[in-house]
C-alpha cells in the first residue's frame, strides 16, 4: 500500500463511481479499478460495494478513508514545512559562543533577523575550549572561535580581526599619552577577567619577560564589569577591542598603545564537514560573507579549511 493507491481510493470515495474518479485522475477507468483491486488484495478486505450504484465505501473503506486522509493530509503538511524551511519562513539556528566571541554575532545577527525575521536564533553560551564538541555532537549547527579547531571535520572560516587593547579612564593620569612601555605599567592596578584564557597569559609572560610585576588586584567575572569599573577611575585592563568600541567612541575609556605588547587574534566560524548544513544556516554564512564586505575593517571572512 502506498500513498499512490490511497490518492485513487480517495477519489473514488469522493466522486461515488470509478469513472468520474478517472476522470478527476486524468487516468483511465481500467486503470483505477485495477488499482483499487490491487489495494483490496493487499488488505484482504473488499474496499467498495460494488452492488451498490455510487459505489458506497464498506465498513473496511470507511476506516480506511479515515486513515488515508490523514496520511495524505500529513504528508501535505510536511511538503508545505519543507517548502517554508527552503523560503527561510521557518526553521532555527543555534550557535555555540562565549561571552567574547558573542561579541562579534550581535551586528551579524542583527542584519540576519532583518533578511530572514521567521528564523528563531538561539545562542547558546559555552567554554571556548567545549564549543567544537559541542558543534560535533549536534548541539550546535555553528561555534564561534578564538582559536583554530584541529579537529578535521570541521570547516573553520575566519570572520574577525581582533586585539587586546590597554583602557583607561579619560581621567586617569596616563589618559593622555599615545604609547607607554610595559616597564611604564608596573606601578598600576590592573582589572581582570576571572576566566583563564591563552591571551591572559600571554600578557603574564610579556610582563615576566621584561621583570616588571603584573599587579591583578581585582578580577571580575564578565568583560562588561571590567570595562565600567575601569571606566570609573578603577585601574586599568587589558580587553578585547570590540567589546570596548562603544566606550571608545562615546570617551568612555581610552585605548593607549603599549609599545612591547600587540596581541591580534582571529575569531573564527566552525561548522561540521560531514552533514549537509541547514537552510538557515546556508542564508547565515551569506549574510555573514556580505556584512565583511560591506564593512571591512575588522570583519573577514576567510576559508581555512
Amino acid at each position: 500500500m502506498d500513498l499512490s493507491q490511497l490518492e485513487v481510493f480517495l477519489a473514488v470515495a469522493r466522486e461515488g463511481r470509478f469513472s468520474l474518479a478517472a476522470e478527476k485522475l486524468y487516468r483511465t477507468q481500467s486503470a483505477v479499478s485495477q488499482t483499487i483491486q490491487k489495494l483490496e488484495q493487499e488488505l484482504n478486505e473488499p474496499l467498495i460495494d460494488r452492488s451498490s450504484r455510487d459505489g458506497q465505501l464498506t465498513d473496511a473503506g470507511r476506516v480506511l478513508q479515515e486513515y488515508a486522509e490523514r496520511l495524505l493530509n500529513l504528508r501535505n503538511d510536511a511538503r508545505e514545512a519543507l517548502t517554508e524551511l527552503r523560503e527561510l519562513q521557518k526553521g532555527k539556528l543555534a550557535i555555540a559562543a562565549n561571552e567574547f566571541t558573542a561579541l562579534y554575532l550581535l551586528p551579524v545577527l542583527g542584519e540576519f533577523r532583518r533578511l530572514h525575521p521567521m528564523i528563531r536564533i538561539t545562542v547558546q553560551r559555552a567554554l571556548g575550549s567545549q564549543i567544537p564538541d559541542d558543534v560535533l555532537r549536534r548541539n550546535a549547527e555553528f561555534g564561534v572561535l578564538t582559536y583554530e579547531p584541529q579537529d578535521p571535520r570541521l570547516h573553520s572560516v575566519v570572520v574577525y580581526q581582533d586585539e587586546l587593547i590597554l583602557v583607561v579612564s579619560p581621567g586617569h593620569p596616563l589618559a593622555h599619552e599615545k604609547e607607554v612601555s610595559i616597564r611604564q605599567l608596573g606601578a598600576e592596578s590592573f582589572v581582570a577577567h576571572i576566566v583563564p584564557s591563552p591571551y591572559r597569559e600571554k600578557v603574564i609572560q610579556a610582563f615576566q619577560r621584561h621583570k616588571t610585576p603584573l599587579h591583578m588586584a581585582v578580577e571580575l567575572p564578565t568583560l562588561q564589569a571590567i570595562h565600567r569599573f575601569v571606566a570609573m577611575g578603577n585601574g586599568v585592563a587589558f580587553l578585547p577591542q570590540i567589546s570596548v568600541e562603544n566606550e571608545l567612541a562615546g570617551g568612555e575609556l581610552v585605548h593607549i598603545a603599549v609599545r612591547e605588547l600587540r596581541l591580534h587574534r582571529k575569531l573564527r566560524l566552525i561548522y561540521r564537514k560531514s552533514a549537509g548544513i541547514s537552510h538557515a544556516a546556508r542564508a547565515f554564512l551569506k549574510v555573514a560573507a556580505a556584512f565583511a564586505t560591506e564593512r571591512h575593517g575588522h570583519y573577514r571572512f576567510e576559508k581555512e579549511r
